[in-house]
């Protein structure tokens, strides 16, 4: 399917339509440059974070699993739902934002002191456990914001690649064509202009 012909105004009207629109085209293939290339540097920064972040997470899982299973064998499930029960987390989510894109930068996660006192195994699980949450956390940020980061990179290299490939050379040919036609009108006007002054044409 060829691409809709551009409604250009007739003459040198056309030809400053098309300049000033050839301009905005040109500055806003710039900017989305720039914004390209800064959503690069972070996305490159950000996944070397979230793989951090997903390594770390899987580190504090398996030790908090072993902590639970020895907690489990020396004092029972029992013990462990008593330890675990009406205690809740509390995240808190901090937002960064690059070139008017905002996502998920870092978290921390508070947990409430422990009701009663809890054997040294149970303790150390709870601990485990405490930091195995705050990586999970901190992964599921990481990776929220890898996934911002690439779906606005990848909009914007489609828009860029748009108004490169597309959009500008559309507006390039039509001034092209716009600027010919009106020199060859001031060609004409003027060539008729001499005819009409010559000697035998005068009345």
């Amino acid at each position: 399917m060829s691409p809709r012909r551009l409604a250009v105004p007739p003459g040198r009207a056309g030809r400053l339509w098309l300049t000033r629109r050839l301009a905005v085209a040109r500055r806003g293939a710039d900017l989305l440059d720039r914004k390209l290339q800064v959503l690069q540097r972070e996305l490159d920064r950000r996944r070397g974070s979230a793989a951090s972040a997903a390594a770390e997470w899987q580190r504090r899982q398996a030790d908090a699993d072993g902590w639970l299973l020895r907690a489990a064998l020396l004092g029972g499930e029992r013990a462990i739902r008593l330890a675990a029960a009406g205690t809740f987390a509390e995240v808190t989510i901090s937002h960064a934002d690059t070139m008017g894109l905002r996502y998920p930068a870092d978290a921390t996660c508070a947990t409430p002191p422990p009701v009663g006192r809890d054997g040294p195994a149970l303790a150390a699980a709870r601990e485990a456990h405490r930091a195995a949450l705050a990586a999970a956390v901190r992964h599921a940020v990481a990776a929220e914001a890898l996934r911002v980061l690439e779906a606005e990179t990848v909009v914007t290299r489609y828009r860029l690649r748009a108004i490169k490939e597309r959009w500008i050379p559309r507006l390039e040919q039509a001034l092209a064509e716009v600027t010919l036609a009106i020199e060859e009108q001031e060609l004409a006007d003027a060539a008729r202009l001499r005819l009409a002054s010559r000697p035998g044409n005068r009345r």
